[in-house]
């Protein structure tokens, strides 16, 4: 099992239509082999980053859906905020999940190395 965290930076002025954006998102994700969660998290501190943090099976999975066309299709609308709408660059961070308190036989995630998008 591992997270992804998009930790994306993004000015006051456009936090609406952010939240807003997520909340009318495609939804393709949610169908993709593997695919366990998505949350949308706002942050409470002035300039820290929201997180779109998403939980999958295994690596291979996410993989899977970054390399899709179901992504492809998801992210169309990625451009509809101006880009002064973002203070800085996103930061992406992919984890492996070595222990979760609520699945305590769980396997953990066999190490993978540096990640790599493509």
């Amino acid at each position: 099992m591992i997270t992804v965290a998009n930790r994306i930076y993004v000015n006051k002025e456009y936090a609406e239509a952010f939240e807003k954006r997520f909340r009318e998102r495609a939804g393709l994700v949610d169908k993709m082999p593997g695919f366990i969660s998505n949350m949308v998290l706002r942050p409470v501190n002035d300039g820290d980053p929201y997180a779109v943090f998403t939980i999958w099976n295994s690596r291979q999975d996410f993989l899977n859906w970054v390399r899709s066309d179901e992504f492809v299709k998801g992210h169309a609308q990625s451009g509809t905020l101006p880009k002064e709408a973002f203070s800085k660059s996103n930061v992406l961070e992919l984890n492996e999940v070595v222990q979760d308190s609520a699945r305590p036989n769980l396997e953990p995630e066999p190490h993978g190395g540096p990640f790599n998008m493509h």
